[in-house]
């Protein structure tokens, strides 16, 4: 199956839809489950928010803190909200642990034969680069434990109180969550599978479908924005497979897809609702208070 580059993108516009919708109803049914109610476009903004967070923060810290302000900007009272918050979490993980062990019995050894031979000669090639890498990840990694660090004693309270709300949930937000999860794990995961078959000659499906879930999912291990250096060397490094002379632009298309286009929703949805000094002076406040690890970029 070929694809043109319009057809493509398309059709990552069609994934990053399923994505966002999937999250704005399973955290719509949460919040109803927790005694409150969000209506479809408040849970819209709310996880365009927590997106343009976790993005834009080092292993996505600021996510949970942008989605909780969110939260409280619908009037959702805090502990409502860290519940909603807990349940969320506590009915994706399952599902994600469920989606990596499929694609670790049934595809990675396929992807490993294909694509481990020249992510070896790509690491032995540019060492020096992934040493920079590692060296900014751990100078970043000490700027997000202070934030994450900062943010924990928030969650003690209300997380003490999970059995009390646990009893008080109905089943249905919970069952209709484990979907939902799915659909946001799958539509993330075909976005690379879906722009590669632009090329004449794509990788297989299973090195696709591997080397997509380590890109997109490794982020949440990498203490750089989006894991931003370590993705981009991995992907050049071939962990898809060989992409070719175009890798560089299939690099940057499906940045724009993964991370780029709900970052810019979630961005412009919070300038208009607080105004862009509001967000000037958060980040400067944020700066003030975790500032830069000696020697980080």
């Amino acid at each position: 199956m070929h694809l043109t580059g319009l057809e493509a993108n398309l059709a990552c516009l069609g994934l990053v839809a399923a994505d966002l919708l999937a999250r704005t109803w399973r955290l719509q049914a949460l919040v109803y489950g927790v005694g409150r109610r969000v209506t479809l476009r408040q849970s819209f903004m709310i996880n365009a928010f927590a997106e343009a967070g976790a993005t834009l923060s080092p292993m996505r810290v600021a996510g949970e803190p942008a989605r909780l302000a969110g939260m409280l900007a619908c009037r959702v009272p805090a502990t409502a909200s860290f519940v909603a918050i807990a349940f969320e979490v506590i009915t994706a993980w399952p599902v994600l642990l469920l989606v990596t062990a499929v694609i670790g019995v049934r595809w990675a050894p396929d992807w490993w034969h294909a694509a481990g031979p020249r992510l070896a000669a790509s690491a032995r090639h540019d060492w020096p680069w992934a040493l920079a890498v590692v060296a900014l990840s751990l100078a970043a990694l000490v700027g997000a434990r202070h934030l994450a660090r900062s943010q924990a004693h928030r969650a003690g309270r209300p997380l003490r109180r999970l059995l009390v709300y646990w009893r008080r949930m109905p089943a249905w937000p919970l069952l209709l969550s484990l979907p939902l999860s799915f659909v946001n794990n799958a539509s993330r995961i075909a976005l690379l599978p879906v722009l590669a078959l632009t090329l004449p000659e794509p990788p297989s499906m299973a090195t696709l479908i591997v080397g997509s879930y380590a890109l997109t999912f490794g982020q949440l291990l990498l203490p750089t924005p989006a894991g931003a250096g370590a993705v981009e060397l991995g992907f050049l490094g071939g962990a898809a497979g060989d992409l070719g002379r175009d890798d560089a632009w299939l690099l940057l298309a499906w940045r724009f897809w993964a991370n780029g286009f709900g970052t810019l929703i979630g961005v412009w949805l919070a300038a208009r609702l607080y105004g862009w000094p509001a967000l000037r002076r958060g980040v400067a406040r944020l700066l003030r208070r975790h500032p830069p690890a000696p020697g980080a970029a």
